[in-house]
């Protein structure tokens, strides 16, 4: 009983303690509250990669909430991006019913690389010079090969996305 009652004590006194100054939240530079998004270049090969990119960046930015997304004629800084690299190779096959000799790819994996800039209008150096994330995601083919290869790619794009919030909110 005794040692219960001298662990709550140091609990209750930890918990009313400062945390050594440590804080929940953002660590963005104070300045900057909102951010813009440019129309992302796609220098890849695969359709609609640029649009899949901007809508989920501005997705992740408003799930993190460090930065509230604005248009660029009102931003406090705008962040520009290029979809580099998109790539598919095969990770699992399947077996065809019909005939047991042959068989086909249904398990994939995408990767996608993308490069990014921050600037402050009207300033000649940017915020966070160039940067690149990549993510990866798997996915399976199923009846409708294009369909499943959406899905991932979209699972990749929000992966390698929200690493860009990461190196753009944290990237003092």
């Amino acid at each position: 009983m005794k040692k219960l009652v001298q662990f709550l004590l140091i609990a209750a006194t930890l918990s009313l303690t400062g945390g050594c100054g440590y804080h929940m939240g953002s660590i963005m530079h104070p300045q900057v509250k909102t951010i813009g998004i440019a129309p992302v270049v796609n220098e890849t090969t695969s359709y609609n990669v640029s649009a899949q990119v901007r809508g989920l960046l501005s997705e992740a930015f408003m799930v993190d909430g460090s930065l509230k997304v604005v248009d660029q004629t009102t931003a406090d800084c705008i962040i520009y991006a290029r979809a580099t690299n998109v790539t598919y190779t095969e990770s699992g096959w399947a077996v065809a019913q019909e005939n047991r000799d042959f068989s086909v790819p249904n398990q994939w994996k995408v990767s996608v690389t993308i490069e990014y800039t921050v600037i402050i209008p009207g300033r000649a150096e940017p915020l966070l010079s160039k940067r690149t994330a990549t993510a990866n995601a798997d996915f399976e083919t199923g009846p409708d090969m294009e369909t499943g290869r959406t899905y991932g790619l979209r699972q990749a794009v929000y992966r390698a996305c929200k690493k860009v919030v990461v190196g753009v909110t944290e990237g003092w």
